[in-house]
């Protein structure tokens, strides 16, 4: 799935972008539907896009489950000896790459969502040109920069937009990420005989580590090139 590279697009030079103002044989009214088919299409694509992101966020979350049920019942079984170790090491990394790889694709997904949000924000700037008495009626951005695309997400531009995918299904699946890394570390350590205190430390050191890097990766992908596009229609502030 690609995005759409909606800061190529030509500035609109006309007042009303449904007035014929450069000898189009379109009327108005023409226009008009090709803006609506257009919105609704990036409206269809970015559901897909938010589907695909659900179908994957459930997915990993069964193979936890299946792999935390099947460590249990091994556990019962070997009663924690060298046979539930090793079933452990088999597992817990094939659990570890299904998630990480969740993680990046749902990066991917917020990625090209921002690209939709952005097309839609066009269209809706594209109305308010047309009727800017209805301004006051729309409750999401307008614009193509950081604050619109925010506006329209429901969050704010700015610093608080890191907490704000800190808390998104990828920021989530980060954490679940860390403590599966930890947790396996921490196994291994121990298999090492480097005892309880070094597991312990290496592992909390190991899930900090993997959260973070996650988070950093979340970040480079998706909120700093949001904050750094080239934009062409700006968000104006609202006159008090």
């Amino acid at each position: 799935m690609t995005s759409v590279r909606v800061a190529d697009n030509p500035p609109l030079d006309s007042a009303n972008v449904l007035a014929d103002g450069g000898g189009s044989s379109l009327p108005p009214a023409l226009r008009l539907q090709i803006l609506t088919t257009e919105h609704w299409s990036l409206l269809s694509t970015r559901s897909l896009s938010w589907s695909e992101a659900f179908s994957r966020a459930t997915m990993f979350l069964s193979v936890l489950s299946g792999a935390v049920v099947a460590l249990a019942l091994v556990a019962q079984a070997t009663d924690f000896d060298e046979g539930f170790v090793s079933f452990a090491l088999l597992v817990l990394p094939v659990v570890l790459f299904v998630g990480v790889a969740t993680f990046m694709r749902l990066v991917a997904i917020n990625r090209e969502d921002v690209g939709w949000v952005v097309g839609m924000n066009l269209l809706r700037h594209a109305y308010l040109r047309a009727a800017p008495e209805l301004r006051p009626y729309f409750v999401s951005g307008a614009g193509d920069d950081e604050s619109a695309i925010m506006a329209t997400f429901g969050a704010t531009p700015g610093p608080g937009s890191f907490a704000h995918e800190l808390v998104t299904t990828p920021g989530m699946l980060a954490v679940v990420d860390g403590v599966i890394a930890g947790i396996l570390v921490g196994i291994i350590a121990l298999q090492a005989g480097l005892g309880t205190p070094i597991a312990i430390g290496s592992a909390l050191v190991t899930a900090l580590l993997t959260v973070v890097l996650l988070l950093v990766y979340q970040y480079r992908g998706v909120v700093r090139p949001r904050g750094r596009r080239r934009t062409q229609f700006p968000e104006r502030p609202a006159k008090v």
